[in-house]
Parts: structure tokens; C-alpha cells; sequence
């Protein structure tokens, strides 16, 4: 692919061909008010009720939060046409919103008509192991595809003993590391793919990576859970050691998964894609039987309180995306290194969408670089590129909000009856203690120089 110059207040930007959707990848030409940090303000309540609210009023936040996320991005919905008469941005906005829904509901709905069947074999072994498939599945369901998929089974596999931590490294490996592989494992390589970066440079170029992280997370998951299975009464580790048959029910909606995972490539024309994921959506329901969705214990409630959430978040972002787009080039400063791309990509995409987030210092590089074509950028600056994309994707999984599957993964999980950490308990009990070392180690071993 071609980049060509394009002058936004002093920034570089790659602009995709004709035949790509601007809207779900570069956001460009911001009114220059609405990178005013005060705007960012509903964004930041959003976040902090959604941390604080379910430890100091959980009941409270459990009957409110449609509520409060819903004014928060009215508000800031309204700032934008009222105020700043910026409909381009609104729209931006709308339209990631309904892909993101109609790619997470629909997988949601079709993964919930595939049975798989297990009992017993969560020994810490066969869990890893269980992961580590797992790992492998993202890179070609994707992250969400797989993590829908999984979680279920996962949760059967761990019924007698299950915790939060089989939940919360479940996050970390399978919906967000272990799609580090392939553009269809994440959103920012996908998007990356998009701007001209050759399908297999990912796995290439990331696969040290991806091995270092996914072997440490499985090695601190296999101590955490060697030492839950010790203490563990005895009964139940004789029944979770039986070895017991896997039977699978519902695979018709194989078919309507290759669809929707068909359908991510469609960019034109307009809201084809979505249609295509949601009639998959509608086939499965109608086509699965009753007896396949009850032994999944299915229902709407988690995807509608993922649906309500990230209204709210998708609709008060647009501002700190925008003050990103117009700033990542001075946080970079003129000679970046590596290890801060890494840093600073990564950090962001916690609380961020990592997609644009990806895009804006993939689009920050290339202006501080003055390199303007990808393959380029690619051979003079690709250790800053995979410091990048490593970034985006495994800092997803330091916060529920980081990656789109980490908090369906989340509601999931509370529906069956799994007592999840609030957000600051994730980050203080899990992100900090058990991920942050890894990331930490990645950029010792990879990106310090």
C-alpha cells in the first residue's frame, strides 16, 4: 500500500485507498476544540464509576449503570452537535459502535448454540494445555471469536473448583495475547493489515513475543492453580483427574462462524459486513436447537450490559481519541525509541480502544519519522512497529475495558456464577502481581534498546 501526505495540523497521516472504510480505521481532521482536554472529563467519570461504583455501591451500580452510562455519553454526544457541530466525528463514532456490537453479539449468539461437552479434567496440567489451545484458536477465530467460543467449556471444565483466576488468565491468554499471531487474532492488526502490513510479517516478526509472554502466563497459571488444586478436598480432585469424553452439539453454527469471520474482511459497501454478521446471528438462533442452548444456561444478559457499557464508552471517547491524534507525535517526541512505542501504545490501549490507539502512533511514527510509504516504514522502522503492535495487544488485558472480549468474557462468567473482581481488584489482584511482570520482561528482552 501507497501512503501519501496528508496535512492535519502539522501531523502525517496514511490515508487508505477508495475501497477501504476510513471510519473504522484513521480518524482525521478533529476540530481542533475537541482535543480540549476538558472534554475528555465524561470519558474519565465513565471510567471511574465503572472501577469505584461496584465496590462502594454495587448494588447501587448493578441497578444504575444503564443510567450513568448513558448520560455520560449523552453529554458528551450532545457537546459534539450542539457545540462543536462536528456530525463526522459523531458518525465515526455510531458506525464503530454498531461494528463492534454486531461482531461481538453475533459471535456471542452463535458461539452460544456450539456445545462442547466436558466434565471433570481440570487438573492444572489439562487447564494449561486448555489455554494454550486456546492461544493457538485466537490467531484464527480471533480473540473474541475464540474466547466466545471457549469460555464456556472452560467454565464446565473448572465447575468444581472454578475461581476468579481461571476467569481473569483466561482473559489475559486466550482473549487478548494469544492473538498476536495473524491480523485476524486482534483488532489493531487487523487494522494494521488494512494499512498495507503483509499478512504473515505479524507472525514473523511477533512470534518471540508472543512465546515469551504466552509461556510465562502459563507457567505463573499453572503455580496459581497447582496451588488451588492442592487445597482443594480431596473428592474433588479424584473427580476433576477422571478422564472423560469431549462431545461437541450445535456444529451446524461452524458455518455461520466461518461467515461472520468472512465478513470482517468485507469493507465495502457500507454496513455489508454487519449485515452479513447479524443474519449469521439470526440463522443460528433459529437453526440451534433449544436443548443446545439451555445446556449452555444461554441468555441476552451479558451482551446487553456489554451493549449498554460501551454505548457509553464508545460515545465519550471520541475527545481523548482526538486529543491523542493530535498529541502521540509530541509525546513520541523526534527520535522514539522502541521501548516508549511499546510503553506508550500499550498503556493507552488499557483504557482506549487499542485499534485506533494502534493506528494513531503507527500514523505518530510515520510523521516523526518522515517515512510516508509502509514498506519503508516497515524495513527501516519494523522494530518500532512490532514494539507497537505488541503493545496494543497485550496491554488489552490489563483492565476489563482494554479488549472488546474481556468484558463479555467477564459477564459471562458472573452468570455462571463466578464471584469476578471489580475493576481495581483486577488490576491490583491479577494486572499488577501477575501481568505487569510479564510485560515487563518483554520489553527487557525485546524492546530496552
Amino acid at each position: 500500500m501507497r501512503g501519501h501526505e496528508t496535512k492535519s495540523r502539522g501531523r502525517i497521516q496514511f490515508n487508505l485507498p477508495d475501497s477501504v472504510d476510513p471510519a473504522v480505521c484513521v480518524r482525521e481532521n478533529f476540530p481542533v476544540v475537541a482535543t480540549n482536554p476538558i472534554l475528555i472529563l465524561p470519558f474519565a467519570l465513565l471510567l471511574g464509576a465503572m472501577a469505584l461504583a461496584p465496590v462502594l455501591a454495587p448494588r447501587w451500580w448493578e441497578k444504575h449503570y444503564p443510567k450513568i452510562a448513558l448520560s455520560l455519553g449523552a453529554v458528551t454526544a450532545g457537546v459534539y452537535f450542539f457545540v462543536l457541530h462536528d456530525v463526522k466525528s459523531l458518525g465515526h463514532a455510531a458506525q464503530e459502535y454498531f461494528s463492534f456490537i454486531a461482531l461481538v453479539g453475533s459471535l456471542f449468539v452463535v458461539s452460544g448454540g456450539i456445545h462442547i461437552g466436558v466434565k471433570g479434567g481440570a487438573t492444572p496440567f489439562r487447564n494449561v494445555a486448555f489455554l494454550f489451545a486456546g492461544a493457538l484458536l485466537a490467531n484464527v477465530l480471533g480473540t473474541t471469536g475464540a474466547a466466545m467460543l471457549l469460555i464456556r467449556p472452560w467454565l464446565r471444565m473448572n465447575q468444581k473448583r472454578v475461581a476468579a483466576h481461571h476467569v481473569v488468565f483466561f482473559i489475559f491468554i486466550v482473549a487478548n495475547v494469544g492473538g498476536c499471531l495473524t491480523p485476524i487474532g486482534d483488532p489493531p492488526l487487523f487494522l494494521g493489515f488494512l494499512q498495507g502490513v503483509p499478512f504473515w510479517w505479524v507472525a514473523k516478526n511477533c512470534w518471540p513475543m508472543w512465546a515469551v509472554a504466552v509461556g510465562a502466563l502459563l507457567t505463573i497459571f499453572y503455580a496459581v492453580d497447582r496451588i488451588h488444586f492442592c487445597r482443594a478436598p480431596q473428592l474433588v480432585q479424584e473427580k476433576e483427574s477422571a478422564c472423560e469424553s469431549w462431545r461437541f452439539e450445535g456444529l451446524g453454527n461452524l458455518f455461520f462462524l466461518a461467515v461472520i469471520l468472512g465478513a470482517v474482511f468485507l469493507t465495502t459497501p457500507i454496513f455489508l459486513r454487519e449485515g452479513l454478521m447479524i443474519a449469521a446471528a439470526f440463522g443460528s438462533w433459529f437453526t440451534t436447537k433449544k436443548s443446545v442452548h439451555a445446556a449452555n444456561s444461554f441468555n441476552f444478559h451479558p451482551a446487553i450490559e456489554v451493549a449498554i457499557l460501551f454505548a457509553g464508552i464508545f460515545a465519550t471517547m471520541p475527545p481523548a481519541l482526538a486529543w491523542l491524534e493530535q498529541n502521540a507525535g509530541v509525546l513520541l517526541g523526534q527520535n522514539p525509541s522502541a521501548g516508549s512505542l511499546y510503553f506508550g501504545t500499550g498503556t493507552l490501549s488499557a483504557v482506549l480502544d487499542n485499534a485506533p490507539t494502534y493506528l494513531g502512533f503507527m500514523s505518530a511514527l510515520a510523521g516523526v519519522t518522515g517515512v510516508l510509504d509502509i514498506k519503508v516504514l516497515l524495513q527501516d522502522y519494523g522494530g518500532h512497529l512490532i514494539a507497537i503492535s505488541v503493545g496494543a495487544v497485550f496491554f488489552g488485558a490489563a483492565t476489563y475495558i482494554g479488549n472488546g472480549p474481556n468484558f463479555m468474557v467477564k459477564a459471562v462468567a458472573e452468570q455462571s456464577g463466578v464471584r469476578m473482581p471489580t475493576f481495581i481488584e483486577f488490576l491490583l489482584k491479577f494486572s499488577l502481581p501477575f501481568l505487569l511482570p510479564v510485560l515487563a520482561a518483554v520489553w527487557l528482552l525485546f524492546f530496552r534498546s
